[in-house]
């Protein structure tokens, strides 16, 4: 990354389109905000029998919220002119290399205009894992050890090196999966970071997780193996380089570490201070992401700016500079970048809009959220959570308070209401779908005070590598870490156990009239699983009902009995209908299977199970749960 810096031009002042990863991605090959293309949240992972193309208003919201929340569209639409597709019908080789996390076929890179895509993997992080044995339907999985961005680099360099040798202009699109959870590394890497990191020093950078450190290196080296081939095979001299990230770091997820004596400790995987929050959240930690662009013969050589680039303006800048026509009837929110990279000023006069329309229970988490900058200013308008229904705002001048401590709103109420006719007219324009109130809003539920807390169970630990012993010592770590801090566990609802289901999260279980198993989520992410005498066998099904107040993801964890569920390691469905109740079978493993997890979609809400059938490959139910047959 530095041979990047030292060859093209730091931005210092560059924006995701989103705090979340897939929204961005999607704003990249559209050149459109999220408020247009739809995609405000990462959920295109899920299979879907009618894909979501358009984002729609949630069902409902707790009585503690004063808006509902929106529904994410995903996966990406194929009718749009994607770059892919607008490239490789200018004649360009397209390949797609990585973390795709925009839809499974029909909806993957192929389908969007890419030659090629390796390892064909929708999912939201690597398959299984960072290192090898990898678990990609598609794809080999790795020699032991392996790491996938080591082979995903080789593999986008030897793609590279075919079309300079058959002298086919191309459209290289490398999506490193790292730096993302769940945290993992090669082990001699960690075990050189760990010897950089005093857990008690006096004062805490928050950079102190040698799995991340190494994690960044390991992109780092990926990125040099492209470089390399592009010397070596002469293209680097004509070729633009593109470095963006797609959101803030994380600062939610805990990482369980040793020092280089052996002692445990947590840490999370990055800090984003002096700015404010981070992933997942629309303060400038969330959005404000590291950039650099080579372009030779336009760039100066390690030159730095502080024009303020957002990730839709590739869009423009990549069709314009390569002479492709922008399509007609496909507005574009990005401007072209040619006058920073050249040196001069860019002039945005619409400003430049975030939409985030979620609240993730994250630290400095908002209720469903927009932004504008514009000039040294910036406007965050928060969907009626303010007296009556109305807006609440905060005012930020970035130029003196780049830690958005000061909300400046009171002093400057023109400012706010300049500031807010934009917002209103990119929303009207792009025809976003926005947060109403919540008609089911009880002023006695609402708790101002835990806006931007992180709850305690949000903060996971997220690692593949953990040996049980390892996760014994992190969760008493955890435990006194976060002792007396707000939770979302519910002390007077006791533990409970419904035919062999229960959950560890704040959810009350209970069967209702119909004898079905009935979630009710009490401010957390609402999962029950279950454990039984292993099973194995070719064509294992887990078949069951759901129906739920909230649309979206379904997700099935299987594993053995000692209920290891790893993040990533899932199959995926999606719930359409709210209220409604739908069917779904979910192909498993070959075994042994000994434990099942499910996964309703959404955070709080009331969601029910009924009729989950484990089956093998002639149809015979092996064990079944919460069955009609059985009431």
């Amino acid at each position: 990354m530095e041979r990047l810096a030292d060859r093209g031009m730091v931005f210092t002042d560059a924006y995701a389109a989103s705090p979340l990863c897939s929204p961005t991605r999607a704003s990249i090959l559209t050149g459109q905000t999220p408020a247009r293309h739809g995609i405000t949240a990462p959920t295109a992972h899920t299979k879907q029998e009618v894909p979501a193309l358009r984002p729609a208003v949630q069902a409902s919201a707790p009585p503690g919220k004063k808006a509902l929340g929106i529904q994410s569209a995903g996966p990406l639409d194929t009718r749009l002119p994607t770059l892919g597709k607008l490239l490789r019908d200018s004649g360009w080789a397209t390949g797609h290399f990585g973390k795709w996390h925009l839809g499974h076929p029909p909806f993957a890179p192929m389908d969007h205009g890419f030659e090629i895509d390796i390892p064909r993997h929708p999912g939201p992080g690597p398959g299984g894992s960072f290192l090898a044995p990898w678990r990609y339907a598609h794809y080999d999985s790795g020699s032991p050890g392996e790491h996938i961005e080591d082979r995903m680099a080789s593999e986008a360099a030897a793609w590279l090196r075919e079309q300079s040798a058959a002298e086919r202009p191309f459209y290289l699109q490398f999506w490193q999966f790292s730096v993302h959870a769940p945290f993992d590394a090669k082990p001699e890497l960690k075990e050189k970071y760990a010897g950089r990191v005093d857990p008690d020093e006096d004062i805490d950078s928050g950079q102190d997780s040698p799995t991340y450190a190494a994690m960044v290196e390991t992109l780092d080296d990926a990125v040099g193996t492209l470089l390399d081939t592009l010397d070596e095979t002469g293209e680097a001299e004509h070729t633009i380089i593109v470095f963006f990230s797609d959101n803030g770091g994380n600062e939610y997820n805990m990482i369980f570490e040793r020092d280089e004596n052996g002692e445990g400790f947590l840490a999370r995987p990055t800090d984003n201070r002096p700015l404010r929050g981070g992933k997942a959240t629309i303060f400038e930690g969330g959005i404000r992401v590291p950039a650099i662009v080579v372009w030779p013969g336009v760039v100066e050589p390690g030159s730095r700016t502080d024009a303020r680039i957002q990730s839709t303006d590739l869009y423009p800048s990549f069709l314009n500079a390569l002479g492709v026509d922008l399509p007609e009837g496909h507005p574009v929110d990005g401007i072209d970048i040619r006058p920073a990279l050249e040196g001069g000023e860019l002039e945005r006069p619409g400003g430049m809009i975030t939409y985030f329309p979620h609240d993730p229970g994250v630290p400095e988490w908002m209720p469903p959220s927009v932004a504008v900058h514009h000039g040294d200013w910036k406007l965050i308008r928060v969907f009626h959570d303010g007296e009556a229904g109305a807006h609440r705002y905060l005012l930020y001048n970035l130029a003196e308070d780049i830690g958005e401590t000061e909300n400046l709103a009171a002093e400057h109420p023109e400012k706010v209401a300049e500031l807010d006719a934009l917002i209103t007219a990119h929303l009207r324009e792009t025809g976003a779908v926005v947060p109403p109130p919540n008609p089911r809003f009880n002023p006695a539920a609402y708790r101002p005070e835990e806006f931007g807390v992180q709850k305690q169970d949000v903060p996971r630990l997220a690692s593949f590598t953990m040996t049980a012993a390892d996760r014994a010592e992190a969760e008493t770590l955890f435990a006194a870490a976060y002792a007396g801090q707000p939770t979302n566990a519910n002390p007077a609802v006791a533990p409970v156990e419904i035919e062999g289901w229960r959950t560890p999260r704040p959810v009350k279980l209970s069967l209702d009239d119909g004898g079905a198993l009935a979630l009710e989520s009490l401010g957390g992410d609402p999962w029950v699983m279950t454990r039984f005498e292993p099973i194995s066998g070719e064509g294992l099904t887990l078949r069951f009902s759901i129906r739920s107040e909230n649309l979206g993801g379904v997700l099935v964890f299987s594993a053995g009995p000692q209920e290891v569920f790893r993040a990533g390691s899932f199959e995926a469905v999606r719930l359409d209908a709210a209220g409604k109740w739908e069917t779904f079978e979910v192909p498993l493993d070959a075994g042994p299977i000994g434990s099942l997890r499910i996964d309703p979609p959404g955070a709080m809400g009331a969601s029910a199970l009924r009729n989950i059938e484990l089956i093998d490959g002639d149809g015979n139910v092996l064990r079944s749960w919460f069955s009609d047959r059985n009431i």
